[in-house]
């Protein structure tokens, strides 16, 4: 497990790419990976291909809404070969960790599908309101994901 590097923009489109066209992550470009690359924890495999990652973004205290720092976590997938093995729990093990380490008051996530891995981390569905504005603002309605917090 590490932070990723601009240097692995190009793995990160590359293991997003098939969770992108099957509609289960956001379409991203290459530049978007590689200037957000600080955001994001990824495990490596013995090849240095990607097993697996998961971005976390961090937004500032909303004072007008009463609300603390907090993170958002996105574009969480794995490689279909590490599936089952552990590398998502691990990966937002360590999410929970930064998160904490930072004084965070809460995280963030949105998802289409049923999100048992965050249920089971303590995440429980919300109002996207409650969320930071931005991105909640940023949800595509369309999409039809559902909004997922966890107090810290």
């Amino acid at each position: 497990m590490r932070s990723a590097r601009p240097a692995d923009a190009t793995a990160l489109e590359a293991l997003s790419r098939p969770f992108a066209r099957s509609g289960a992550l956001r379409e991203r470009p290459l530049s978007l990976y590689a200037a957000d690359a600080a955001d994001f924890l990824v495990v490596e495999a013995d090849d240095g291909t990607l097993d697996g990652c998961l971005g976390v973004s961090l937004h500032p205290a909303d004072p007008d809404a009463g609300r603390g720092p907090a993170g958002v976590l996105y574009n969480f997938c794995v490689a279909p070969r590490s599936q089952g093995r552990g590398v998502g729990d691990a990966l937002l093990r360590a999410a929970l960790t930064e998160a904490d380490a930072r004084s965070l008051h809460a995280l963030f996530t949105a998802t289409t599908g049923g999100g048992a891995l965050f249920l089971r981390h303590g995440f429980a569905p919300t109002a996207a309101e409650l969320a930071p504005r931005a991105w909640a603002q940023s949800l595509d309605p369309a999409r039809n994901s559902r909004v997922l917090a966890r107090s810290l």
